[in-house]
């Protein structure tokens, strides 16, 4: 995977992260989701990276990237406003102050609060199969809660779904996690799999549930007050979900919702399952260049 690209790690305020980078023209972040890490980008990395300097990287705590030990007060040490900091300085590390980003998943919440707290540096941005995290929990149903149980399971305290995840093999988690009804993961590339596999430790268990935890605890209290407050994402903002997953099949008008939260909204859906980039890369990859390229 990654062919010509440079594996490196950097150590930021708060955190070490992990990341491969290659390819030439303006950068390029790509942010990836749970409980995955940047290997989720190898289908589309390489092609994105013939127009840009692509910037794959792993989320703190996940992946090889090594968060806090401890959660922090309210859970602030994973909220998306720290994984939103650890990369901006990661990029800023790397010569670059303004750049574009997209994200899937858990890297797509990521990049909604990179585009509220850093405007000044976010260009263009996308994200990919989310709704926002203040639309999730305010319109939360059966639907919702059965195709999303993990929210709610990882968001218990310390340390039950810890000790539960970690109390079966990792092989085996990814493969109950990952597998959707209908889609099965025969559309993984085995490299990718064994990756999220491996690095499936107490490391990741642990940063990747004071994740969820801050998403319903610091993360909602900072969404709430920006709904309040009117403070909307300003950049181009692409919007793309697999009609499949669980946002394509619950939410019902995706763009007309990201249109209450973004002033320049564009998109649509693609026919796969959540784990768009993987499932759908040739469309991923289209969707992403039209929309960087601009």
């Amino acid at each position: 995977m990654f062919e010509g690209f440079t594996r490196t790690e950097i150590d930021i305020s708060g955190a070490r992260i992990a990341l491969r980078h290659g390819g030439d023209g303006p950068p390029l972040l790509l942010l990836h989701g749970n409980p995955l890490t940047h290997a989720s980008w190898s289908k589309v990395a390489p092609d994105l990276a013939k127009r840009f300097h692509v910037v794959a990287a792993d989320l703190r705590g996940y992946g090889d990237s090594v968060g806090p030990e401890e959660g922090g007060e309210n859970h602030i040490n994973y909220s998306f406003r720290a994984m939103a900091q650890d990369q901006v300085e990661v990029m800023e590390r790397l010569g670059y102050r303004e750049f574009r980003v997209a994200g899937h998943d858990r890297g797509a919440r990521t990049v909604h609060r990179m585009c509220l707290d850093h405007p000044d540096r976010v260009k263009r941005a996308a994200v990919i199969d989310i709704l926002p995290n203040y639309h999730i929990w305010t319109h939360a149903s059966k639907d919702w809660a059965l195709k999303s149980w993990h929210w709610v399971f990882m968001a218990q305290p310390y340390d039950m779904p810890e000790r539960m995840m970690a109390g079966v093999p990792a092989q085996y988690f990814m493969e109950k996690k990952l597998s959707k009804p209908g889609i099965g993961l025969g559309f993984f590339d085995p490299e990718a799999f064994a990756e999220y596999v491996r690095c499936f430790n107490w490391k990741t268990i642990r940063g990747s549930c004071e994740d969820y935890r801050a998403c319903v605890t610091c993360d909602f209290e900072m969404d709430e007050a920006d709904k309040k407050a009117g403070r909307r994402v300003g950049c181009p903002l692409l919007v793309i979900w697999g009609a499949k997953s669980h946002t394509g099949t619950v939410y019902g008008d995706v763009l007309a919702v990201w249109r209450d939260y973004a002033s320049d909204v564009s998109g649509g859906p693609i026919d796969c399952g959540h784990y768009v980039p993987e499932e759908a890369p040739a469309d991923t990859l289209a969707w992403l260049t039209r929309h960087f390229v601009g």
